[in-house]
């Protein structure tokens, strides 16, 4: 492999990891905010949202 495939190859893993991680975030963070009840939640929320 060349200087410029390990380059790719490295920046393609930790883009890849990154990108992993901020999905499972958004995602936990979704079903967390389902789990609050209706009167607890935030301003950011409306009542009749389906995320």
């Amino acid at each position: 492999m060349t200087h410029l495939g390990y380059l790719i190859a490295g920046w393609g893993i930790a883009l890849g990891v990154l990108a992993a991680y901020a999905a499972s975030i958004v995602r936990r963070g979704r079903d967390l905010a389902r789990r609050v009840p209706v009167g607890r939640s935030r301003w950011l929320t409306s009542p009749g949202e389906d995320a």
